[in-house]
């Protein structure tokens, strides 16, 4: 994972993760058959960094899970962006047991549950993606020059060059737990009227 946090998944060859094992690529290839392979094996075992919660309400158990599976990724900025593969990892599936049986605790049911999974698993991963992927590529002067160009196409997009993230106030986190906050009011919202 080290390697993976210094240079990002798209740098990762086998003989280079050989190297830094300090062994050869052929060796390398007798545990793993392939570069997806080490980074199927690096996304689940960032997951063993996230706790699973021991909480009995199901809102902060998930607060907390999602809070922390958040945090994991932007320690690993690589991670987000391979997320959309399947992960069959004990430590993922672990974890997204938890949610779905906080979720079903809730009194979530289908159609209902897949989505309330899929959609704070996606936001999750889309907020953890943006933010880790704003955060290494663009500087001060880039975010400053896409404000300047939003505040000059002000008469084409006026809702976005009022209200759109390079304007916004309120730094990542906060903008993150409202976020979580509007989807588990909404999860709520559904529960209560069936």
């Amino acid at each position: 994972m080290a390697l993976l946090d210094a240079e990002g998944a798209d740098r990762l060859t086998m003989r280079r993760l050989a190297e830094r094992l300090g062994t050869g690529s052929t060796t390398l290839y007798w545990h793993v058959k392939t570069k997806d392979d080490v980074l199927d094996l690096a996304l689940d075992a960032i997951f063993a960094a996230v706790p699973i919660p021991e909480d009995q309400e199901w809102r902060a158990g998930v607060t907390r899970l999602i809070g922390d599976w958040r945090a994991t990724l932007l320690r690993h900025p690589w991670s987000a962006a391979l997320l959309g593969r399947p992960m069959l990892g004990p430590n993922v599936l672990a974890r997204s047991d938890f949610l779905y049986a906080a979720l079903v605790g809730a009194g979530v049911t289908e159609p209902h549950l897949t989505a309330a999974a899929f959609g704070l698993s996606n936001f999750v991963i889309g907020s953890a993606l943006m933010q880790a992927t704003w955060l290494v590529n663009a500087d001060a002067e880039t975010r400053d020059a896409a404000r300047d160009h939003m505040a000059q196409q002000s008469d084409r997009y006026p809702a976005l060059a009022a209200h759109g993230p390079l304007t916004a106030t309120d730094g990542w986190d906060e903008s993150f737990e409202r976020g979580l906050n509007w989807l588990l009011d909404g999860i709520e919202a559904t529960v209560a009227t069936g």
